[in-house]
C-alpha cells in the first residue's frame, strides 16, 4: 500500500485536491477557447472518457469573453467539471478586465516565468493573486523549465560561479526550478493567498529530471502537487516516458493530480491522454477506473489466435460495459478477469482473477476449465467457449456487484 504524502487539501470546485482525496485525473483542451461551442464539446468528451479536472488555454480577450459562454454550454448538457484557466504572459491583464472570467473559473494556472520580469514580475504576480482573493479561486503555480524565471536562473547561475565549489549548470537548473516554485508560493502567501489555496507544479520533459525536482520539490513543503511531464511526446513515448516517470514519484507517495501531456495524432482524440492516467493509477494500485483483463503474450504453446481474439473481444465488452456498470454496479471497476492461452500458467493466473479462462495451447486438449473466485466451476469445450464465458461474466458481475449496490 502506497503511503500518501501529507498536503494540504485545496478545495477546486467541488472538488477536493491534496489532502485525503484520491489522486485525481486532469487534462486539457486544444480547441480555440474562443470557439466556445468546440470548446465545450471537447470538455465534455475529456469528462466522459474520465478528466476530473480540465484546463483550458485562456490567452486572449476573445478568449476570456468565451468563458462565460463555454460554461453556461456546459451546463446545458448537465456537465459540472471545474475548469482551470491556463494564463501567460497576459493574465494580470484578463483577470482584472474580465471579472466574469475570473469568477467562473474554478482555478487559475499561473507561470511565474511568464509573467513579467524584474518590478513587472512582481506586480503582475500580485495582480493575479489579488484576483485569486477577490474571486477566492485557488491558483496553481506551475513552473516550467521552457519558460523559467530568466532573472532567478542568471541569479543562481552567477552564485555559482561564484561559489568555492561550483556545481554544473544543469544541477544548477533543476534547483533554479524547484526554487522558483517554492519562492512563488511564498511570494503568494505574503500577499495573502492562503495554504489551501495553492498548488505547486514543477515540469520537465525527462523522466529523471522530473523525478528529482518532485522528490526536491515534496520535501521543501506540504503544498499539494499536480505531475506531469511537459512534454511527453507522441504515441509509445509519450507514453511510456509519461508511466515511468509518474509511477515512480506517485508510488513515493508524491502527486495529486496527474496529466499526461500526450501530442495526439492529427485530428485524434484528446481521451487518450485521460485514460493512460487511468492506467497508471489502477496499474500501480492507487485508484481502479475498469475492469481489468490479464492475458498472456503467447508463444509456441500458443499458436491458436483464440485466446488473443477472445482477449480483445472481452476487453472491448469490458469498456463497452463501463459506463452502465459505474452506475448500476458500483465496485465492478476493480473486477479482474483472466483470459489464458496453455496449462502452463493459465490455470494458476485464472485462479488468482475473479473470473478467469484457460484456453487449450497447441497440442493440448481442446478444453478450457472456467475459474470463479479461485474455484473450478466448469469446462468449456467447443465453438462456443467464446460466448459462453461472457455470459458466465455477465452472470458473475450481476450476482456480485448487484449485490453489493443493495448491500450499500
Amino acid at each position: 500500500m502506497v503511503k500518501r504524502r501529507e498536503s494540504v487539501p485545496v478545495k477546486v470546485g467541488n472538488t477536493v485536491i491534496g489532502g485525503h482525496a484520491p489522486v485525481l485525473v486532469q487534462s486539457m483542451t486544444n480547441t480555440p477557447t474562443e470557439d466556445y461551442l468546440a470548446t465545450a464539446n471537447q470538455i465534455r468528451e475529456l469528462a466522459e472518457a474520465g478528466s476530473e479536472i480540465v484546463r483550458i488555454t485562456v490567452n486572449t480577450r476573445d478568449a476570456a469573453i468565451a468563458l462565460p459562454k463555454i460554461v453556461s454550454e456546459l451546463e446545458r448538457q448537465n456537465l459540472d467539471i471545474p475548469i482551470v484557466g491556463d494564463f501567460h504572459y497576459n493574465g494580470h491583464l484578463l483577470l482584472t478586465e474580465y471579472p466574469d472570467c475570473a469568477k467562473l473559473l474554478a482555478k487559475y494556472r499561473i507561470n511565474p516565468g511568464n509573467v513579467g520580469r524584474g518590478e513587472r514580475h512582481d506586480e503582475n504576480f500580485q495582480r493575479m493573486i489579488d484576483a485569486a482573493l477577490k474571486w477566492q479561486k485557488p491558483v496553481r503555480i506551475g513552473v516550467n523549465w521552457g519558460s523559467l524565471d530568466q532573472d532567478l536562473l542568471a541569479k543562481m547561475m552567477d552564485e555559482n560561479a561564484k561559489s568555492a565549489k561550483p556545481v554544473d549548470s544543469h544541477e544548477v537548473l533543476i534547483e533554479a526550478i524547484v526554487e522558483s516554485a517554492v519562492q512563488s508560493a511564498k511570494m503568494a502567501e505574503e500577499y495573502g493567498l492562503g495554504r489551501d489555496q495553492i498548488i505547486l507544479s514543477a515540469k520537465v520533459s525527462e523522466v529523471p529530471d522530473l523525478i528529482e525536482v518532485y522528490r526536491r520539490l515534496a520535501s521543501r513543503c506540504d503544498h499539494a502537487l499536480h505531475l506531469g511531464l511537459t512534454e511527453a511526446g507522441m504515441g509509445m513515448k509519450g507514453t511510456v516516458a509519461s508511466a515511468a516517470a509518474l509511477s515512480v514519484l506517485l508510488m513515493d507517495g508524491i502527486g495529486d493530480t496527474i496529466r499526461v501531456s500526450l501530442t495526439p495524432r492529427p485530428g485524434a482524440s484528446r481521451n487518450e491522454e485521460v485514460e493512460i492516467c487511468q492506467q497508471i493509477l489502477q496499474s500501480i494500485g492507487l485508484r481502479s477506473f475498469t475492469a481489468q483483463v490479464t492475458a498472456c503474450p503467447g508463444c509456441g504453446r500458443t499458436t491458436s489466435t483464440l485466446f488473443q481474439e477472445m482477449a480483445q473481444d472481452i476487453q472491448a465488452y469490458l469498456v463497452e460495459q463501463r459506463p452502465n456498470w459505474q452506475k448500476i454496479y458500483p465496485g465492478s471497476e476493480e473486477l479482474k478477469v483472466a483470459v489464458m492461452g496453455c496449462i502452463v500458467n493459465g490455470p494458476g493466473e485464472s485462479k488468482h482473477a475473479n473470473i478467469g479462462i484457460s484456453l487449450p495451447g497447441t497440442g493440448e486438449d481442446p478444453k478450457a476449465p472456467v475459474f470463479v473466485d479461485g474455484q473450478h466451476v466448469t469446462t468449456l469445450s467447443g465453438a462456443g467457449i467464446v460466448p459462453e464465458f461472457i455470459q458466465m461474466l455477465e452472470s458473475y458481475v450481476k450476482n456480485r456487484y448487484a449485490i453489493t449496490a443493495s448491500v450499500k
